[in-house]
């Protein structure tokens, strides 16, 4: 009876916990969602492109800048302890809508855009309210997706340990276009593109006539050996006859030998004007064989440089970037050149490396990131954001002596978007030929770049598994209503990535 009566209070106890429990979840997604729409904002005017992002890892929270301001700010999730986002500067190098994860379990990060090959990014995801990501930059499911169609790859994104905002900036050593340089760039282009690709056909068709002359040419040489080695074995042959009347003592050998020496001058002289005509044909072909060498040799020469010219041209009419980094004394300046390359992402142009003269090299510097936000009238209007202290932005700018032959080659069509990033850091690993700049803060943490293998669980409590779980764990709503095929449809990462 004791038992009976235990097992009937047992299961209201048990519905009472489950109630509580559920209570306690919708109550926490409730509370979840008000912190996450008060920590959205848009800026009371239209907004333009955006032209860079900066993370507050402090704040949790993202702000998108046009070239009049903020336009956005919505919370983030960043990386957990030991897998924390790494605070540095970054661009968008490639964007997924439909991205699944390589590394992390087929985990769905939608409208994703990448800042590095090794597994940072922004997307949609979750947000608790507090860092909760393996290294990446949750964001809204709605934002991302709003956004995702708005930015640009290489849109800079500045990702500082403590909140950081762009200020105006002004200083002589930034970047100053010529206006009159800047409108000619477009045409000089497209001008240089069409010489170097009539030089690129030209250089074709004179090698193909180069090798056809050289053929002729050495066919003319092969008859011309043969000829002179016939009129050698004439030549040794008539003398032989001639040798042969003179030893004749007979005069019946006298006139076998003069036979013998009438028909050896016979085929001689055969021989040598054969060997005439011979070196007539060769002559000629010989010169023009040379001839073609010379001017194929030219038209190559053209062809690589216009083709240089060219790719110059087209470049100028692309914001630049330059990086100077203490660590290593150098200044790098990099392109995007738009060229798709098929494992993913976009190459960019880094045919600029130099050194640069940092005045106190042993002095901390900081990092700083100065953007060209749009034109005006001297030129081009600047903002400045610091997130590593060192010295302040304009001191760390004065310490800096850019070669003047490099100002020369970037400086007259210095385009809004443009930049410079001047770093105590040395440039992270991260960056490669698909990538604009990649630096990280050394004295941050960066277990977001940390990889781990792919893990196989079975545990799905969205499909019924049993027991109480987070509400912050599941799927976002679109996640759940496409059906689970999608889960278990083979990864289709690009091949070299890590997630």
């Amino acid at each position: 009876m004791m038992q009976s009566t235990v097992r009937r209070l047992r299961l209201p106890a048990l519905g009472a916990i489950a109630a509580i429990a559920t209570l306690t979840a919708l109550t926490a997604e409730v509370g979840a969602r008000e912190r996450t729409s008060s920590a959205e904002a848009t800026a009371p005017r239209d907004g333009g492109e955006p032209i860079m992002a900066i993370v507050s890892i402090k704040s949790q929270q993202i702000t998108f800048y046009d070239a009049d301001g903020w336009i956005l700010r919505a919370p983030v999730s960043t990386g957990i302890k030991g897998r924390e986002t790494p605070a540095g500067v970054f661009a968008v190098i490639e964007k997924d809508k439909d991205h699944r994860s390589t590394l992390y379990d087929d985990a769905w990060m939608p409208h994703m855009q990448r800042l590095t090959w090794n597994g940072i990014a922004f997307h949609g995801g979750p947000l608790p309210g507090y860092a909760a990501s393996h290294g990446c930059v949750r964001m809204p499911y709605r934002i991302a997706k709003g956004l995702f169609d708005k930015t640009r790859i290489g849109m800079r994104v500045i990702i500082s340990p403590n909140d950081a905002s762009p200020v105006e900036f002004s200083h002589p050593a930034l970047l100053v276009p010529d206006a009159a340089a800047v409108a000619a760039a477009p045409e000089r282009a497209e001008t240089l593109a069409r010489e170097a690709a009539e030089a690129a056909k030209a250089a074709v068709e004179t090698k193909k006539s180069a090798r056809k002359t050289k053929r002729e040419a050495t066919s003319a040489k092969a008859t011309l050996r043969k000829m002179e080695r016939r009129k050698s074995y004439a030549d040794d042959d008539l003398a032989d006859a001639e040798k042969a009347v003179a030893r004749a003592k007979s005069d019946k050998a006298k006139a076998r030998a003069e036979a013998w020496k009438l028909k050896a001058a016979t085929k001689a002289a055969e021989a040598a004007a054969k060997l005439d005509t011979a070196k007539g044909d060769a002559t000629p072909k010989i010169e023009a064989a040379a001839k073609a060498e010379v001017a194929a040799k030219e038209a190559a020469s053209r062809k690589a440089d216009l083709a240089k010219a060219a790719n110059d041209a087209k470049l100028a009419v692309e914001p630049v970037s330059v990086y100077i980094s203490r660590a290593k004394q150098k200044l790098y300046v990099r392109r995007n050149t738009h060229k798709p390359w098929p494992d993913g992402g976009e190459v960019f142009d880094s045919s600029i490396e130099v050194p640069v003269t940092i005045r106190d090299p042993d002095k901390p510097i900081g990092t700083h990131i100065f953007t060209a936000m749009a034109s005006d009238d001297a030129g081009l209007r600047w903002s400045a954001v610091t997130i590593d202290d060192g010295d302040d932005a304009k001191d760390a700018l004065d310490r800096i002596s850019i070669p003047k032959d490099v100002l020369d080659r970037i400086a007259p069509t210095a385009l809004p978007r443009s930049s410079i990033i001047i770093s105590d850091e040395p440039l992270s690993r991260e960056t490669n030929y698909r990538t604009e700049f990649v630096a990280v803060l050394s004295n941050q943490p960066q277990g977001g770049f940390k990889t781990r293998r792919p893990t196989v669980s079975t545990f799905k409590p969205w499909e019924g598994g049993g027991g109480f779980f987070n509400f912050w764990e599941q799927p976002s709503p679109d996640a759940q209503s496409g059906d689970n095929r999608r889960r278990r449809r083979r990864h289709h990462g690009k091949p070299g990535l890590f997630w």
